[in-house]
């Protein structure tokens, strides 16, 4: 029990006394005081009752019955203070045709005072708890508004329930959450986050620990909301779940991430990394994910499309069976000395090393990276280690010894036993990893290096490639918003998207691979991750430019839009090799879709279509493609299309790509006769 309540019950009985010896010493009125006694006596008896309650009793709903019950005792007070010997004020009262109600006013307070005391001291009785069938209506204090004597009664079986009622009580609340955003304020207004955190943190009881992180997740809609639950200590909670809890808990716990980031993102995001949340999060993203893409040589697996790119970067790289890392300067060799027993691989034995030892080469660099620069690993060493433990470190971190070192612990993730959880358990755990950096990667670019600087990157593609389809869809959208922030970060971009990089060509495929199909809900998110890209990609790769430009016929205006979007970052002045890629755009039949799109076109998708065409004509104003589909004339026209021209930048574009159109051709008269 906290002090303010103690101080608000020692107020309330010392009243509750004053009011008894008042009503003892009444001379007047005698019948309706002995009335008003029996109440303050009984009121005086619960009050004690809950003073001896100690720290079992519910802080807030005491606060507003206390506050209720000491202004009934002081109105009744003043009354029974008239009723003493005093004939002055005796005659007054006698005079008042209201004294009669005065009394049955005061008497229907102290009962409702008393009615809210007996449920208040019922909360604390597990036999009578109505939560556990105990019986016991609403009392007066929440008449006008019901479901807050719901929201207290589960707060309080939180505080003193056994583990499966608190497990109930959570999912009351989470339920209650989802139904309607005001009753979500009301449990947080009411003091619910404090108990549910604790409940998350402290709880034996798996259920209720899930009940406890869904509810979490569904209190952080509301922006307000999200502050008092990063007051409360959200962030070092979900931190410790990530690592040590059960894998459902855990699951939960990186949806409460994701929702409270995406609640609050530029409030929560800095928080959440100082916790270490996002190596905890790649953790369980590499679980099963990264250690499999290396037992392609041991499971004996057919190669596929994402195999052959690893397969191709290996061979440029030409990858040796043991691998030599120079880290600090100094030498460490891992040696595949398991080898000699791996089962035979259906491509040879020598590809299948190699796809080892390319997933080696690459996690050894970006460790190699981090130790150099003094960056905490995600095994917990830094640049200080000595040669031995940084060789050690390395080698726990590569696949091929998964069964060794990673199989008990992932980026600080104790994974003990995890390998016997069902396969949805683990799909969801991943789709929900994917999901929380989702929303931390967005706009942040510390986090995104962060991100970068680990696994992840490998991971998301493999996930692209055979995850389930939510962990596909989080993957994507992951992806979307790390390649964001990479467009407009020119180091990000450097560092993580390298071309040559393994881990990027993985990624490249797999959204070239789903563009290419068009025919899912991730296409949208790979199209703009592939827009984002656009600067990263050499002259000589151009294979992303024509699956973008039959996207520009597509029946979704969505699809079509964001697709004239990402050519027109590959066409851009901006973009140093503009003129290979309107030439690649040109070459794959761009021209027409984009007339088509200017002239037929919903209006945003005119103007972005316009703004392509006039990069294309202006950087490659003497192509037959441009000539055959007259763009000169349909650039006469949209230059009288005023809800095309409003802004600045695109008129001066279009009148410079008009300029440069009227040196190689000659205005047609045809319109739209290509399009009957």
């Amino acid at each position: 029990m906290g002090d303010a309540v103690k101080q608000m019950l020692a107020k309330s009985i010392q009243l509750a006394d004053q009011l008894v010896k008042a009503l003892d010493e009444a001379t007047s009125f005698k019948q309706d005081c002995a009335d008003l006694k029996s109440r303050a006596d009984r009121l005086s008896s619960l009050l004690r009752q809950a003073a001896r309650s100690g720290s079992d009793l519910y802080d807030r709903p005491a606060r507003r019955i206390l506050d209720d019950a000491s202004l009934a005792l002081a109105k009744t007070l003043s009354l029974a203070l008239k009723c003493r010997p005093n004939k002055r004020q005796v005659l007054l009262l006698s005079l008042l045709p209201s004294s009669s109600s005065s009394f049955r006013k005061c008497a229907s307070l102290l009962d409702s005072s008393l009615a809210d005391l007996l449920w208040l001291l019922r909360l604390l009785s597990p036999e009578n708890n109505p939560s556990s069938g105990g019986g016991g209506g609403l009392p007066p204090i929440a008449a006008n508004e019901p479901i807050l004597c719901l929201i207290w009664e589960q707060i309080s079986v939180l505080h003193t329930g056994s583990p499966e009622e608190k497990s109930e009580g959570a999912a009351s609340l989470a339920s209650l959450a989802r139904d309607n955003e005001r009753y979500g304020k009301l449990i947080i207004e009411e003091g619910g986050v404090g108990p549910l955190l604790r409940l998350l943190k402290e709880g034996t009881f798996p259920e209720a620990q899930e009940n406890a992180a869904l509810a979490i997740s569904l209190l952080s809609r509301d922006p307000e909301s999200v502050e008092e639950i990063i007051r409360a200590g959200a962030p070092a909670v979900l931190t410790k779940v990530l690592k040590d809890a059960p894998m459902k808990v855990q699951a939960e716990a990186a949806r409460a991430v994701a929702e409270i980031v995406r609640g609050s993102r530029w409030k929560c995001q800095e928080v959440f990394a100082q916790h270490n949340v996002v190596r905890l999060l790649v953790g369980h993203l590499a679980f099963e994910t990264v250690q499999e893409h290396s037992k392609y040589a041991v499971s004996g697996i057919k190669a596929t499309s994402m195999h052959a790119v690893v397969l191709a970067s290996s061979a440029k790289n030409e990858v040796n069976p043991s691998l030599d890392m120079e880290v600090n300067g100094k030498l460490s060799v891992v040696d595949h000395h398991e080898d000699s027993r791996l089962v035979p691989h259906p491509l040879g034995n020598d590809r299948a090393n190699q796809i080892h030892n390319v997933v080696v080469h690459t996690m050894a660099l970006n460790n190699a990276k981090k130790t150099s620069s003094g960056v905490v690993h995600e095994d917990g060493t830094n640049g200080n280690s000595t040669p031995a433990r940084q060789s050690h470190n390395l080698i726990g971190t590569v696949p091929g010894h998964a069964r060794h070192h990673s199989s008990n612990s992932i980026s600080g993730v104790n994974l003990k036993g995890r390998e016997l959880e069902d396969p949805a358990t683990k799909a969801r755990m991943k789709a929900m990893a994917a999901r929380a950096l989702w929303h931390l990667a967005k706009g942040n670019s510390l986090i995104c290096r962060s991100i970068t600087e680990s696994r992840a990157l490998l991971c998301f593609a493999l996930l692209l490639e055979k995850g389930s389809e939510e962990v596909r869809y989080n993957s994507a959208m992951a992806l979307m918003e790390i390649t964001t922030v990479a467009e407009k970060d020119a180091d990000l971009r450097r560092s993580a998207f390298k071309p040559n990089s393994p881990a990027c060509k993985a990624v490249v495929e797999q959204v070239l691979m789903i563009i290419n199909k068009a025919d899912s809900e991730l296409l949208v998110p790979c199209v703009k991750a592939v827009g984002n890209l656009a600067r990263t990609f050499k002259a000589t790769e151009t294979r992303m430019i024509a699956p973008l430009v039959r996207l520009l016929d597509d029946r979704e205006t969505e699809v079509s839009r964001e697709a004239c979007l990402a050519l027109t970052k590959f066409a851009c002045t901006e973009n140093y090799l503009h003129l290979d890629h309107s030439r690649a755009i040109l070459e794959a039949g761009g021209a027409k879709h984009l007339v088509q799109l200017v002239y037929l076109g919903e209006q945003v998708a005119q103007t972005q279509a316009l703004t392509l065409l006039c990069y294309v004509a202006k950087h490659v104003p003497d192509s037959e493609d441009l000539a055959r589909v007259e763009a000169l004339t349909v650039l006469e026209w949209a230059s009288k299309q005023g809800h095309m021209v409003q802004e600045e930048a695109m008129e001066g574009l279009l009148v410079e790509a008009k300029s440069k159109l009227e040196l190689y051709q000659s205005r047609g008269s045809r319109g739209m006769m290509m399009f009957r």
